[in-house]
């Protein structure tokens, strides 16, 4: 397992597996962080994260040694693997057999279904060089950190006239049975008996995660010329440090205190919580919140269009009671099998019931509800229902490859997709949705139509606190596209309106009609 210091995001563990049709080489994929446009003989655009292990004669490799990379949801980070047929003992990558290499974003690994990503191995012109699978999943135990006290007893003297000056080292084990260094105490001046400072350290930093790891700690003498006195050392492991309290005895060093601390990611922060102010789904009882404005503006128009006036309501991002699993189809109304509302005002209703007992969670992923509506128009036969989902978002979207496959897929079906974007972020990922500019498209495929009208709900706000003009604004600039989405629709399929019913004249009155 590699390791990497993680400043800022998201801790991400990331394992390979590789489908190939080669003969049986000696496989070794090497990760690399590409810094500009993707090359293979890119040189400096790239920086290598490290090497798997090496296996054996295997079309079929599955390596075991994971990746620790920083996630950054905020940036784009591309990635390479490169596949060889190890050769020999060198390290240089160019003295062995190239088998392929992959490209992707961190972010498309992260988005994809259950965290586990396949792609084609390319890079080989006219030959088919197999597959490789990347999964990747946020390691919970690296979110913590511990905050750790030690002391000592009747330490050696080493200095000849006078006493000891303790310090104490920590190394984590690496993988290849090497030491790396993560922390040093404090000196102690002129004491065998000394009380360390209490210190904090990530879990990942002093373990790698693995809590059975061995942790060294060496025992030093400090010296002001450098050459500082070796007095012992022992083996523990977080584990054994997080039993609490307790000596090693050979040494007299004992632990004094042992306390863990949960950091928190960015997963943790958008989950959101509706009872604070800050939240874009905050239950005001004085007004309405942004995602309740877009709702009624937007379906208080449609809804007179549709004659039963039932609609089914479905949230994405959340995790849901008992057991907390996250879901991204899930039914507001709380009943999975009738999702559906009465009227706008049921929409309403039971999205504030939601907010009460789901709690919001991410990733925030838009396809499995696209395709949910998309299942629905698709098993319309006759032509007779036109189908509009209305998506409102903060704009934090982590499927967007899936969500333009999607939309592409559904650009054939009778059914628009309007996106209200609530909220101060950015929303370029929204913005190329919508495609006005450049229609959109997935895999080398266009969408048939522009079915896709995206509003960012702070264009329409009235700061005089107005919320109907707010309402009435932004309607009409969401609903515009809707009329010649559905008559593109009508009329690349040659479906013609119903005849109209025969006009009822009293008898003795003959129908005049002017021209």
């Amino acid at each position: 397992m590699y390791f990497l210091s993680n400043q800022h995001g998201s801790a991400l563990g990331m394992m390979k597996r590789i489908s190939s049709s080669f003969g049986r080489p000696t496989k070794v994929v090497s990760l690399s962080q590409r810094n500009t446009a993707p090359s293979r003989h890119g040189g400096n655009n790239n920086t290598t994260f490290g090497r798997t292990e090496v296996i054996d004669n295997t079309l079929n490799p599955d390596f075991v040694r994971k990746f620790i990379l920083d996630y950054f949801f905020e940036e784009r980070q591309n990635l390479k693997f490169d596949l060889y047929d190890v050769d020999s003992k060198s390290s240089n990558l160019s003295k062995h057999d190239f088998l392929g290499q992959a490209f992707c974003t961190l972010g498309e690994v992260v988005g994809s279904l259950c965290g586990r990503m396949e792609k084609p191995l390319g890079g080989i012109p006219g030959k088919k060089c197999g597959t490789i699978i990347v999964k990747a999943e946020e390691l919970s135990n690296c979110r913590e950190s511990v905050m750790m006290q030690f002391c000592a007893n009747k330490l050696d003297k080493k200095d000849f006239f006078g006493k000891s000056d303790p310090f104490l080292v920590f190394y984590r084990s690496n993988e290849d049975g090497t030491f790396t260094i993560c922390h040093k105490t404090e000196v102690v001046k002129v004491n065998l008996n000394p009380v360390w400072q209490a210190f904090k350290i990530p879990v990942r930093a002093l373990c790698n995660g693995d809590f059975d790891r061995t942790i060294k700690v060496e025992v030093y003498d400090w010296d002001r010329d450098g050459g500082h006195d070796f007095i012992g050392e022992f083996s523990t492991s977080y584990r054994e440090l997080s039993r609490g309290q307790s000596q090693f005895n050979v040494y007299e060093v004992t632990l004094l205190s042992f306390l863990v601390d949960i950091e928190v990611t960015f997963l943790d922060y958008i989950k959101g919580n509706p009872s604070q102010p800050t939240s874009l789904h905050y239950m005001n009882p004085y007004q309405l919140n942004a995602y309740a404005i877009a709702l009624k503006a937007v379906g208080e128009i449609i809804q007179d269009y549709d004659s039963d006036k039932m609609f089914p309501a479905l949230g994405f991002g959340a995790k849901l009671p008992p057991d907390g699993r996250i879901s991204h189809e899930f039914a507001l109304n709380g009943n999975p099998k009738n999702p559906y509302c009465n009227g706008i005002d049921g929409v309403m209703e039971a999205y504030y019931q939601s907010l009460k007992s789901v709690q919001l969670y991410g990733p925030t992923n838009f396809s499995p509800v696209i395709n949910h509506v998309a299942r629905y128009a698709a098993s319309i036969k006759d032509e007779s229902q036109y189908f509009i989902l209305l998506i409102i978002t903060d704009g934090v979207i982590s499927d967007m490859a899936q969500t333009k496959e999607s939309i592409v897929n559904a650009a054939c079906l009778p059914m628009s997709i309007i996106i209200v974007g609530v909220g101060p972020a950015e929303f370029d990922a929204m913005i190329e949705l919508d495609g006005d500019a450049v229609r959109i498209s997935s895999r080398g495929r266009y969408a048939e139509r522009d079915i896709v009208q995206f509003v960012p709900f702070r264009d329409y706000i009235d700061h005089t606190g107005n919320h109907i003009l707010s309402m009435a604004r932004l309607a009409k600039d969401v609903l515009a596209e809707i009329p010649d989405q559905f008559l593109s629709y009508m009329r690349t399929r040659g479906i013609n309106p119903s005849p109209a019913p025969p006009l009822c004249t009293p008898p003795g009155h003959p129908l005049q009609t002017q021209i």
